[in-house]
């Protein structure tokens, strides 16, 4: 709404009908945009979680065309090298990102746990969508159909791209053998299925979205893997100032009980200064007005740890994640990611 006789309007019709003042709102978000262009990667999953994004704005706004538009990150062409050994935390957004700020598209969806905590200067989080399951699943070889992670044999061969889950599966199964293993999904099973590895450590939200459910053995309890921070849920990036855009994909888009679950995430990996690949985990959960959330840093082997509990206002979300930030450096989380950074920059 930009002018003030438009103000008088909407008061004015609220005061006769509300069904036709919430079609006169989404006309004034929508009337002076055409073309909306969205980024993604190309990846199966990144296209199966962006058409969703489509169609729920396409639904919402019938009169505005969406397109698709793809591109390959950094992530995504580096596959033979570990993840955490790249250094890169933009490593699945950075060419989305230069595609807004050059105008070439207008938002890009991410899975929000590849979202960096701290954006380039211009471009912001615009929403957060309702999450699916966030935890970790265990997907055996068919030889291990009977077992369970607690039950499988010494010396199993585990694959993981994520420091996260290596260090808190070290912790509890010292007795494992485990093995990086990159490439998209359908790449990673087949080399289980092969017999490379004995299980799969795998994002039980991914494989939903795949249609692989099925596929989930055992989802991993939070006792022994906490996830990682905005997993399970998806973030859209726009330019900070387009308020038109941000409005609309609010209105489609946004679930408000997992944007404050993953607001107070995102200030609990920020003030850690963590990124998306270091072993830093989390479990956040809502009780009436209360948020509880649980935060993880753990030393690569599996060794060191430090673990710790807060509960507070579901109004302050971002407030409460700096509180646990600040619980675990004082119990030493801060000499963990230090001893961390210098592994991996050592290489």
């Amino acid at each position: 709404i930009e002018s003030f006789e438009s103000l008088t309007a909407v008061v004015y019709i609220r005061n006769i009908s509300p069904d036709l003042t919430n079609w006169f709102m989404t006309s004034a978000v929508s009337s002076s945009i055409t073309t909306i262009r969205i980024g993604s990667r190309k990846s199966q999953l990144a296209l199966i979680q962006t058409y969703w994004v489509k169609e729920e704005l396409s639904k919402k706004f019938p009169n505005i065309k969406f397109e698709v538009h793809t591109m390959s990150t950094k992530g995504d062409k580096i596959l033979d090298v570990p993840l955490a050994k790249i250094g890169d935390k933009a490593l699945f957004t950075k060419e989305l990102e230069l595609g807004m700020m050059n105008r070439e598209i207008d938002f890009a969806v991410h899975s929000l746990k590849d979202l960096p905590t701290r954006l380039p200067e211009g471009l912001g989080l615009a929403v957060i969508s309702e999450r699916e399951n966030p935890a970790d699943a265990l997907v055996v070889h068919e030889k291990h159909k009977d077992k369970q992670i607690e039950t499988l044999p010494k010396g199993a061969v585990i694959g993981t791209s994520s420091l996260r889950r290596l260090a808190q599966l070290r912790h509890h199964f010292p007795h494992f053998e485990f093995k990086d293993v990159r490439g998209n999904l359908n790449t990673r099973l087949a080399k289980l299925d092969s017999g490379e590895y004995d299980a799969l450590i795998l994002a039980a939200a991914g494989l939903g979205r795949l249609g692989m459910s099925d596929r989930i053995h055992q989802v991993i309890p939070k006792e022994i893997s906490l996830h990682a921070v905005g997993q399970g849920a998806l973030g859209i990036e726009c330019l900070s100032d387009n308020e038109k855009l941000i409005s609309l994909l609010k209105e489609a888009i946004e679930h408000p009980p997992t944007r404050d679950r993953c607001l107070a995430e995102r200030a609990f990996l920020r003030d850690l200064e963590g990124g998306c690949l270091v072993p830093i985990g989390v479990n956040t959960e809502i009780n009436g007005d209360q948020l509880t959330m649980t935060g993880i840093v753990a030393s690569i082997d599996g060794t060191k740890r430090v673990k710790d509990t807060v509960t507070g206002s579901l109004s302050e979300p971002e407030k409460l994640g700096s509180e646990l930030a600040h619980l675990l450096r004082e119990q030493g989380a801060q000499e963990i990611l230090d001893e961390i950074f210098a592994t991996l920059e050592r290489g």
